[in-house]
């Protein structure tokens, strides 16, 4: 029997609601269902709705006011990179442009990746890495280097990543789905490399984001290294 690691209730909840103020579903002004209509259309207890709204009221989803309830803010200005639906959903396709900078091959790191330590596995079988630009609004905000694990895959390599999410691509056909993990953020000088993607004059700080990701497939981890330019966007999010 597939062994499949489900998420919390209150974080299906809220990746449920958030998706639909990205979505549009909520619009902003419009006033989410009550506490009681979620708990019973759910099938969730109190707690865990309330857990659920109070992240979207700290990422700026959501605001809630006495007599009226939780009345949708819209998306906050900002980048969700953090959450756990994955960059194009948390900003919205129409919104963002992805460019393939290195098409998916097959590399086999030694020890470790981005600084976390890698299983013998993993060092035997391999990653396939993909590099992209990602360009919000016309402006080009991130540089990603993602590496997914060689363990059946089939036909990775020849698939289109192209103005397409990798998370979707990941659920849709291979039936895996991040559903948690790690991840360490610092601040770096852009190298001549990353000052040729953001279009940046001198050595300006940047933000460098390594992550770890946890998925429903036992030994599954995908890792990435994502370079931002954080001047006109702030990053936001819980993961």
């Amino acid at each position: 029997m597939h062994n499949r690691k489900e998420l919390p209730p209150y974080k299906l909840l809220y990746e449920k609601i958030r998706k639909h103020i990205t979505d549009g579903i909520y619009s902003k002004g419009d006033i989410l269902p009550s506490e009681n209509e979620l708990c019973n259309s759910h099938g969730l207890t109190r707690p865990t709705v309330r857990k659920a709204l109070d992240r979207l009221v700290h990422e700026g989803y959501i605001r809630k006011k006495q007599g009226k309830g939780s009345i949708v803010q819209g998306q906050p200005q900002g980048v969700g990179i953090l959450s756990l639906s994955g960059t194009t959903s948390a900003i919205g396709k129409d919104n963002l442009v992805t460019k393939m900078i290195v098409k998916p091959h097959l590399v086999h790191p030694k020890n470790d990746m981005f600084g976390f330590p890698l299983k013998d596995i993993e060092k035997e079988v391999g990653f396939y890495q993909l590099e992209r630009l990602r360009i919000v609004n016309k402006q080009p905000v991130f540089y990603d280097i993602t590496l997914v694990p060689n363990i059946n895959i089939p036909r990775f390599a020849g698939r289109n990543f192209e103005n397409r999410s990798l998370f979707d691509i990941m659920r849709t056909v291979y039936q895996i789905e991040v559903i948690g993990g790690e991840q360490k953020l610092m601040a770096i000088n852009a190298d001549e490399k990353l000052q040729e993607f953001f279009n940046l004059q001198s050595t300006q700080p940047i933000l460098r984001l390594d992550r770890r990701m946890e998925t429903n497939k036992d030994g599954f981890f995908f890792f990435s290294q994502v370079f931002c330019n954080t001047a006109d966007y702030g990053l936001y999010g819980t993961f």
